[in-house]
């Protein structure tokens, strides 16, 4: 379809985007007052429960982003479809920066590297004296964040740019920076990872921890990708964009990265269980007793065998009204999987708390209300862009 036509299109998102960014904004603050009362009452459960809640909202944005850049690279109208949901999760890499700042202020609760260090083993001494230090790791968090930001910033830029008539041609533009980004990307969450979550346990190694999270994020944003769509397949323009091949498409990349994720645990547990190495097998040894083994018979079971015997069938996949259930119960299994890294190295026994529960929906409901609000500030399509046709030809709504 021509730029020409593309003007008469309403590509404007629909006023429930609003409607949903106001409503979050309600729950954020309520459980957020909830959330920082626990913080005075129980501080090492709060601030457990915050980086439990931070990893899971930082994971869809940084993912969407990665999405939307493997979009740039190969094209496709599965990911113009969603172009701009993916772009609007990607834009609250600055509130998720803000939201960092409690994790600083909580270092003494949660890493041991960060407490009283007398009496401690020679080798936390000696990772304490060369990496794992306040400063050096509140230094390596901006750099971190300067390159999420920084790619967001212009992959932003230069789509906005492709709303409005006799915009350029930024396809070049985009698949220069998506190609580093991605590598960028991997880089930068590898290094996080072990700085924000491996470090809880400093005697614990695993050289392919780093790719664990990266695919959880990936798997993340496309299943919230795919829930967010289905809200807006009730309205215009979705209505009109979302076809059945491109939902295919989103569930055949769900299906993708359950098994990558998949794989990717097998992987490391089958490394560790081959080296049987004392610094390699205290990450399972500890969730093989206290009840945590059942949360990781839940993850082998309704995280990847159930999930990927659904997702092999077509007619499901091209069903967003189906398709959507199964996102849901994804993203729950996400907050599963990311509870059963972090809290075993708090309690040897399971156990769920209230913050667990309470400051993960605190920082939900802030993230989703400036998501939302990404969300209505562009129209869904950048009808200009020279790929919107993907997306617009009539052969598409036939």
């Amino acid at each position: 379809m021509s730029a020409a036509t593309a003007t008469h299109l309403d590509l404007t998102t629909p006023p429930v985007a609003k409607t949903i960014s106001q409503r979050s904004l309600i729950v954020g603050l309520v459980f957020g007052v909830i959330a920082v009362i626990l913080a005075f009452i129980q501080p090492q459960q709060f601030y457990r429960a915050y980086l439990l809640g931070f990893m899971l909202w930082l994971g869809v944005a940084l993912g969407s982003m990665a999405i939307l850049m493997i979009r740039h690279l190969t094209g496709g109208g599965w990911g113009m479809v969603i172009r701009r949901i993916l772009g609007a999760a990607m834009r609250t890499v600055p509130l998720l920066a803000v939201l960092f700042i409690p994790i600083l202020l909580g270092l003494g609760y949660l890493y041991p590297w960060a407490q009283d260090l007398e009496g401690a083993s020679a080798q936390l001494l000696r990772i304490h004296e060369k990496y794992l230090y306040p400063s050096f790791f509140f230094y390596r968090a901006i750099f971190y964040f300067a390159i999420w930001n920084l790619l967001s910033f212009l992959l932003s830029k230069w789509s906005k740019e492709t709303d409005h008539p006799g915009s350029p041609d930024h396809t070049d533009r985009f698949k220069a920076i998506a190609g580093p980004g991605l590598i960028l990307y991997g880089f930068t969450i590898s290094f996080a990872a072990i700085d924000w979550i491996m470090s809880l346990d400093p005697s614990w190694i695993s050289t392919i921890f780093g790719l664990v999270v990266l695919i959880g994020q990936v798997l993340s944003a496309m299943c919230f990708a795919v829930v967010v769509e289905r809200i807006l397949f009730d309205y215009k323009p979705m209505s009109e964009m979302l076809k059945p091949d491109f939902v295919h498409d989103h569930g055949k990349w769900m299906l993708a990265f359950t098994m990558v994720w998949a794989y990717f645990n097998f992987s490391q547990w089958l490394i560790i269980w081959a080296g049987n190495l004392p610094p390699e097998i205290t990450f399972y040894m500890t969730r093989l007793h206290g009840g945590w083994a059942s949360i990781g018979l839940i993850l082998v079971i309704f995280g990847f065998a159930v999930p990927f015997a659904i997702l092999l069938s077509r007619p499901f996949k091209r069903n967003i009204h189906k398709l959507v259930w199964l996102a849901v119960w994804m993203l729950l299994i996400r907050y599963v999987d990311m509870f059963w890294i972090i809290e075993p190295n708090f309690s040897k026994t399971l156990s769920v708390t209230l913050a667990d529960i309470v400051v993960p929906i605190a920082i939900g409901g802030f993230w989703l209300s400036y998501f939302f609000y990404n969300l209505g500030a562009l129209p869904l399509l950048p009808a200009y862009d020279p790929s919107a046709g993907e997306v617009l030809e009539p052969a598409h709504h036939a």
